[in-house]
């Protein structure tokens, strides 16, 4: 492990972005159609190892519907326009005209306008549950101890806790502090939680009982917490980093395997395969989807970041829309710079490389380049 001194009292660790590995091809070749895409979480599965990261202009109950019938899981924000507004269909055709200057400002008065209201919240899981897919919704660190139980007494499938950094225990000066383990313990659903980019802090989240972790923060494209909190992660690391605490907590519970998912710095199908050759199990897509001309952002893309009330870490971004989810997902692609057509190209690389499966493919050599 690379470790550069910066100054005489401080050392850094050497890490790797997605930019700087690469994928080498060391063995036999295999046709694409031999190749599964299978991924199952819990007693959930899917055809495409992908979830949709749970963000206004990717995800609604009409997108999570189109999405799931396509092969993947959709995680609604439960936190977000679809939780506080009956329909917010005006105010999504707003924002993706908004002027880039006036954007930040307007989001929180959008989001502060009205909060979140339990029975919209029940409402909308119900919306879901009778369209007969998977539900996974997702909630804030801050509000989870509010409303994760709302929504798994609904009846959603899985409860994603998501928010920049997510540690075992959170430190509060005001009141009793969430402690995860024994959180999800209680709650009727399994959890995936998250973002973290170390090996202590996965194995950490990994010993609450987590049935997914999520790796990044700071690392999507509609975000600045670089820019503003000197947060970054370079995620090929992170990714690795995070499967080897996988491996070791596996030994350590006696066989109980937790699914590390890849959450940032996936703008293109390229990203999407290093992900997984760095030891991911399925990828939680933004940008990508964003571009989709069924998005409901309507071509433009934000987080929850980009909303915070006093301190955003993100920005509404307009994105040139390359297709419908569809052919983002299966193609056919019309451009060749890996925003079409992504699990092709995840067969394909796995093809390339003579793997079956992405349990398979987690093992592929990689180059530094």
């Amino acid at each position: 492990m690379d470790t550069i001194e910066i100054g005489g009292t401080k050392r850094a660790r050497r890490g790797y972005t997605f930019d700087e590995v690469a994928i080498a091809p060391s063995r036999r070749t295999r046709d694409p159609q031999g190749v599964s895409t299978n991924w199952n979480i819990d007693a959930y599965q899917f055809n495409l190892p992908f979830i949709a990261a749970p963000m206004d202009s990717i995800v609604s109950p009409q997108s999570a519907h189109i999405l799931s019938e396509l092969g993947m899981l959709a995680t609604l924000n439960i936190e977000g326009l679809w939780g506080r507004y009956e329909d917010p269909a005006a105010l999504l055709a707003e924002i993706a005209s908004l002027p880039a200057e006036s954007a930040t400002k307007r989001l929180q008065e959008i989001y502060a306008a009205a909060p979140v209201n339990p029975d919209l919240v029940v409402k909308r899981i119900a919306e879901l549950k009778n369209s007969g897919i998977t539900v996974a919704v997702a909630v804030s660190p801050q509000a989870t101890a509010v409303l994760a139980p709302v929504v798994a007494k609904a009846g959603a499938d899985l409860v994603v806790i998501r928010g920049t950094t997510v540690s075992a225990e959170h430190v509060t000066a005001a009141g009793e502090p969430l402690n995860l383990k024994q959180f999800i313990y209680e709650l009727d659903a399994p959890v995936i939680v998250g973002g973290c980019a170390t090996y202590q802090a996965a194995l950490h989240l990994m010993r609450t009982g987590a049935a997914g972790v999520l790796v990044g923060f700071g690392g999507t494209s509609d975000s600045t917490s670089s820019d503003v909190l000197g947060v970054r992660v370079p995620m090929a690391s992170a990714i690795a980093d995070v499967a080897a605490a996988r491996r070791d907590y596996l030994d350590e519970s006696g066989g109980r395997y937790v699914h590390v998912i890849a959450d940032g710095g996936l703008g293109r199908s390229g990203d999407i395969v290093k992900a997984f050759a760095c030891g991911a199990d399925a990828a939680m897509l933004g940008s990508v989807l964003a571009r989709a001309t069924d998005a409901p952002g309507n071509g433009a893309h934000w987080g929850a970041e980009a909303w915070h009330p006093h301190l955003p870490r993100g920005k509404r971004n307009t994105l040139e829309q390359s297709g419908t989810f569809a052919e983002v997902l299966h193609g056919p692609s019309v451009q060749a710079d890996g925003t079409m057509n992504i699990a092709g190209a995840l067969r394909k690389a796995m093809a390339t490389t003579g793997y079956s499966d992405l349990k398979e493919f987690q093992r592929v050599e990689m180059v530094i380049g």
